[in-house]
């Protein structure tokens, strides 16, 4: 078996410094029985049904909401705490921890963003450019990790973290704001707020695959 090449992790998103904190005190008081693999099938599990909520919020609005939060929240549990407790416990599996968490991270993306495209919440075509906007960017992240040894959790000041906790804030002032206005016309509120979304991730894609591309070009042109 080839050796395995560990990339620095880096994660310098807003709520960082307090989530580590908290995902340390848990990882410690965590049952022995409960096991990284637990919490992963969690993490999956939770952001399939976070999906499927946002579908069933088109035919009852506040309970599919209120379904996608308690999903949420146990999505970041799961998929934020089951590397902490390898860690901790010095059970570490760099390769199949690493490909396992962020295949079933995309995986999961594709049911929560394709039931939020299809609540009525959020337009169809918007939540695919969406939904492609996040997979380029994580394919960005994986192909840095191999390359250049550098695995960025975040994007800016936001992680998958942030993001939750975004949607979370969204599911709530849905049903006082379902509307906003810009430029004299009414767009749905998670419209405005998915096309914010994808057009700041692929700036963010841009500005990270030319900084990346001048890199390696320059690491490794010799003439």
């Amino acid at each position: 078996m080839s050796e395995f090449q560990h990339a620095a992790r880096q994660q310098t998103s807003l709520l960082a410094p307090l989530e580590k904190k908290a995902l340390l005190w848990l990882a410690a008081n965590m049952p022995p029985w409960i096991n990284s693999d637990h919490l992963t099938a969690l993490g999956f599990l939770s952001m399939v049904a976070a999906g499927f909520a946002y579908w069933y919020s088109a035919v009852d609005r506040p309970l599919g909401l209120a379904l996608v939060v308690v999903f949420l929240i146990l999505n970041w549990f799961g998929d934020s705490l089951d590397g902490t407790v390898a860690r901790q416990r010095n059970l570490q599996r760099p390769r199949y921890g690493f490909y396992i968490d962020h295949i079933l991270d995309s995986i999961g993306s594709v049911f929560l963003i394709g039931g939020l495209g299809l609540s009525g919440l959020m337009s169809p075509a918007i939540a695919a450019a969406l939904l492609i906007a996040y997979l380029l960017l994580s394919i960005e992240a994986f192909l840095t990790t191999y390359c250049i040894g550098k695995f960025q959790i975040n994007a800016g000041l936001f992680s998958p973290t942030e993001l939750r906790v975004l949607l979370i804030i969204g599911n709530a002032c849905i049903f006082w704001w379902p509307m906003v206005d810009l430029f004299g016309r009414q767009y749905k509120l998670y419209d405005v707020g998915g096309v914010c979304g994808a057009v700041g991730m692929l700036a963010i894609l841009l500005y990270f695959t030319v900084t990346h591309t001048v890199q390696l070009y320059r690491e490794e042109t010799k003439w």
